[in-house]
Parts: structure tokens; C-alpha cells; sequence
């Protein structure tokens, strides 16, 4: 067993629409405040559009680090924002995701669609098989994930999710209670999990 250092650098998944409400416009804002106003690096989907605009734009005008990481086919779809501390071009989607794990040492979900889901169960799967101990949260505005949630309890329940692999997703709607969670001192293991033996 190790303690790990706290994040110095947290990734953010979220839409590149805003969504109906403007609570997950404000929680996009209160983020990325929050996340440079503690000296942490965002590091996030690297587009100018949606809650990814918002987030970025937040932390910058806090004096925040902010890079994003983006494949060449969607610079010009989801609006590249052009103002970042830096903005890396990968291949592909495949890429970029790796990239965003390598760069960050903790993952939060905020709203979001179909690439938001994607991303935050890729690492939350990563997770459970080991290759990485980094802290993953979501932050759920409005109720936007509590039936996402509710499922999770029943794949629980159904016996395909291990409770200690549900109770390890982090939960709040609150970007203050949820940044406090992730920054906490944790033990990681050294072991090598059942499931990659």
C-alpha cells in the first residue's frame, strides 16, 4: 500500500452542447473556477463550443493552466478554442483519450451526451482492471445522472458491478464538495487486481 500524492491536474469530460437548463452552464463555469482558483491544470476536450467553452474560459480567467486535446477531424466541428495554454491535435478520438489519461491524475463528468459517457466509462473501466488508482467523480447537476446512478445500483445488484467498483465513483452536485473528495489523501494498492490475473 502507497499514499498517493494529491492531483495536480484533473480532467474534465463534458458536453460540447450547453443543454437546456442553465444550471449546467453555471456548474460548467463554478468548475473550472474552482479547479485553477486551487492551482490545478484542466485538462479537457480542447472545444470552444458548449460546457467545454464555458469550463475552459472559466479557469483562463482565473489565471488557470488549461490544455486541451483534440483529434484534427473535430478542430473545426467543435470550434478548437484558440486561447488555451495549449492546445495538442492528436489522430484520432482514440488518441485523445489516452492523451487526457496520461496528462491527469484525477477525472470528473460533468453533463454531457454520448462522448461524455464514453469517456467516463473507458476510465472508470480502467479503473476497475487496474490500470489506473486515480480518483473519478461526476458531477450531477439537477439530477442529470441519477438514472445513470440507479442503474449502476442495479448492475450492482444484478451482480456485473462489484459495490466497492460503484462506491469508488465519487458523487456530488456540489463542484466544492466533489473538488474536496478528489483532493483527499488516498491509499492505493500495489497489488495486482483478480481480474488481470
Amino acid at each position: 500500500m502507497a499514499t498517493a500524492q494529491p492531483p495536480k491536474s484533473i480532467c474534465v469530460y463534458c458536453g460540447s452542447r450547453t443543454g437546456n437548463s442553465p444550471a449546467h452552464r453555471a456548474a460548467a463555469s463554478a468548475l473550472g473556477t474552482a479547479i485553477a482558483q486551487h492551482g490545478l491544470r484542466l485538462v479537457y476536450g480542447g472545444g470552444q463550443l458548449g460546457l467545454m467553452g464555458i469550463l475552459a474560459d472559466a479557469a483562463l480567467a482565473q489565471g488557470g493552466e488549461v490544455v486541451g486535446v483534440i483529434p484534427e477531424m473535430l478542430v473545426r466541428r467543435e470550434s478548437a478554442h484558440r486561447g488555451l495554454t495549449e492546445l495538442i491535435v492528436v489522430d484520432s478520438m482514440h488518441a485523445r483519450k489516452a492523451k487526457m489519461v496520461e496528462l491527469s491524475d484525477a477525472f470528473i463528468a460533468l453533463s454531457g451526451g454520448l462522448g461524455t459517457l464514453d469517456e467516463l466509462f473507458e476510465i472508470l473501466t480502467w479503473a476497475q482492471l487496474g490500470f489506473h488508482q486515480k480518483p473519478c467523480g461526476i458531477l450531477n447537476i439537477d439530477g442529470y445522472y441519477d438514472s445513470l446512478l440507479a442503474f449502476l445500483d442495479h448492475a450492482v445488484s444484478e451482480g456485473f458491478v462489484k459495490p466497492s467498483q460503484r462506491t469508488a465513483l465519487l458523487v456530488s452536485s456540489s463542484v466544492s464538495e466533489l473538488l474536496a473528495e478528489i483532493l483527499q489523501p488516498r491509499i492505493i494498492s500495489t497489488a495486482v487486481p483478480k481480474e488481470l490475473l
